[in-house]
């Protein structure tokens, strides 16, 4: 997801890259040699925004001496706790972050575009099915989640007691469960669907990305978008939808 991200970044033309950073040092990436990640507390002078795609823990880490230094962040780390966010968003708000689980255009539209359907969609029992390579750390993913919290948010849905995660054994299906699904096989890049059922039909929306480069595609507009605000943001705001 570095690579992709500063892929992403040059080819938007009006950003530069001026460092970047990583458990492993080495590079380049982009022009930019990679330097290790105990250097970012010396590296961040003359510095407008940092983008973090870490784990959670080393996002925290970063974060603190990131907006120590008055940098604003874009953040698409995924598989943050609650107390994770909440430690997070403390320290970024006085500074400026966007911080989204899935930096892509056509997933923020995806969630959008559930939100939208859970609200039409009364009585439907509503499953949510996610797919990754065998690598990924987290499960269910961010994005996943984020799509279950959209549906809470549209249907009226509890995310703690309605949100049920795999099933097994005797378990019939309860008045407004969500079911949520992971899969992890192979190089599957990310597949995420939202199925609408009821006796008689289905309904589904489904995002599925080909490449890692289109996570990284909304990290430009976010960069653009906070290097002028304070507070805590996501790419709902950055791309105008809400």
């Amino acid at each position: 997801m570095g690579r992709a991200a500063a892929k992403k970044i040059v080819e938007a033309g009006d950003i530069e890259i001026v460092a970047a950073y990583d458990l492993k040092p080495g590079g380049p990436v982009e022009g930019v040699k990679v330097q290790d990640i105990k250097e970012l507390d010396g590296g961040l002078d003359g510095v407008d925004v940092a983008v973090d795609f870490t784990l959670p823990s080393a996002c925290c880490e970063n974060a603190k001496t990131i907006s120590d230094a008055g940098v604003k962040l874009v953040v698409g780390t995924t598989g943050f706790d609650e107390g994770q966010m909440k430690k997070l968003k403390d320290m970024v708000e006085p500074v400026g972050a966007v911080i989204s689980p899935n930096m892509s255009v056509g997933v923020n539209v995806f969630w959008q575009l559930v939100g939208e359907a859970a609200e039409k969609f009364k009585g439907y029992d509503i499953e949510v099915v996610e797919a990754h390579h065998r690598f990924k750390k987290d499960a269910p993913s961010g994005t996943a989640l984020k799509a279950v919290e959209r549906i809470c948010e549209a249907s009226g849905r509890d995310v703690r007691g309605d949100v049920v995660y795999g099933r097994e054994g005797e378990c019939p299906r309860r008045e407004g469960e969500i079911g949520v699904h992971s899969i992890r096989a192979g190089d599957i890049v990310g597949e995420h669907t939202v199925i609408f059922s009821t006796l008689g039909e289905r309904f589904e929306i489904r995002h599925q990305a080909h490449s890692r480069e289109s996570f990284a595609s909304g990290i430009p507009d976010a960069i653009r978008f906070i290097k002028a605000r304070k507070g805590v943001y996501d790419m709902q705001d950055v791309l105008g939808l809400r």
